[in-house]
């Protein structure tokens, strides 16, 4: 092969091409496959020269006959033999609703806010905020955003009055959370307030070389101090670590020596009143799946050397094999 299909998002009633080009003895008939079954052709799906599946307007449903959702691969044969591709999986693009809204709040001047949005998209969302109706100024370094549809706002002032909302976008659409009110009340309070953690970190699994942004936001007065410390007694570091906002703990290029117990620690200044949160974060390496394709290579290479010797001799075998 020279080209094969690959895994592809679609969008609704839009264009899809899939890649099929052979190099080979002509005449070569390129035929396609949906979930192990031959696919019928019509005008809308089509086989152009190369070899490349066109279905002109991508269906999520059409009258009686299975969606264009599923599992393609493609056959070239000449009078040599046959050659199947790998399976490409073709996902439609889709952002239902949301199903986490903002929620609104009043905070005392000087104070933090948090709000939050989820929604579920194929492929995942690209999340942005709006403050009545325009954009956020997101260049305030008082303004933090976060994975998972979070936004921070620390020193709140009475600017920041206002209706928030969240933005979801991605190839199929554009969704808008419900309004979310920010009230700002007077100036910040003289008593004392012990430290309180407003949200702290989440357990966390991802894959090495992945970034983990762990959440820790406080308050209280006088304001808190936020501190990071691992469950184990180890040090976090310093390479690719990083503070997001006013205590979010960034760490860059993960490694599965960061795998722990993470503490963010809220203090009062000058004393040792503190609450604390933990969060786990997992990074999983890729020695399984490394593991599983050694494994599949030596059983391809074994049932190759099984009929291949009988057939080519031994050293032909191993030619083919690896090839």
């Amino acid at each position: 092969f020279i080209l094969e299909p690959s895994d592809v998002i679609a969008v609704r009633d839009q264009p899809l091409m899939l890649d099929c080009q052979v190099q080979g003895e002509r005449p070569i008939t390129i035929t396609w496959r949906k979930n192990g079954m031959p696919l019928p052709f019509s005008p809308r799906v089509q086989v152009l020269e190369k070899g490349t599946l066109l279905i002109q307007r991508f269906q999520k449903r059409r009258e009686g006959i299975d969606a264009d959702m599923g599992e393609y691969d493609c056959a070239a044969q000449n009078r040599y033999g046959l050659l199947v591709s790998r399976k490409a999986k073709v996902h439609l693009a889709s952002l239902p609703k949301f199903h986490t809204h903002p929620v609104s709040m009043s905070v005392n001047e000087g104070g933090v806010a948090r709000f939050q949005c989820q929604i579920n998209g194929i492929p995942e969302a690209t999340i942005t905020w709006e403050k009545d109706k325009g954009p956020l100024n997101t260049s305030d370094s008082r303004y933090t955003l976060l994975p998972m549809g979070i936004l921070q706002v620390t020193g709140v002032r009475k600017a920041d009055t206002g209706i928030f909302r969240c933005v979801a976008t991605n190839i199929a659409n554009t969704r808008y959370s419900h309004d979310a009110t920010l009230n700002v009340t007077g100036g910040a309070p003289r008593i004392y307030k012990e430290p309180v953690i407003l949200s702290g970190p989440q357990n966390l699994t991802i894959t090495v070389h992945q970034t983990a942004i762990l959440e820790c936001i406080a308050t209280g007065n006088p304001r808190p101090i936020v501190s990071w410390s691992r469950l184990d007694g180890r040090s976090i570091g310093v390479e690719g670590i990083q503070v997001v906002g006013t205590g979010n703990l960034m760490i860059s290029d993960v490694t599965l020596q960061h795998s722990g117990v993470y503490v963010c620690a809220a203090n009062r200044p000058g004393t040792r009143m503190r609450r604390t949160a933990l969060g786990r974060l997992v990074v999983q390496g890729e020695t399984m799946k490394m593991l599983g394709i050694r494994i599949l290579e030596t059983k391809l290479l074994y049932q190759c050397h099984k009929v291949a010797s009988k057939l080519l001799g031994i050293r032909t075998c191993i030619s083919v094999c690896l090839m």
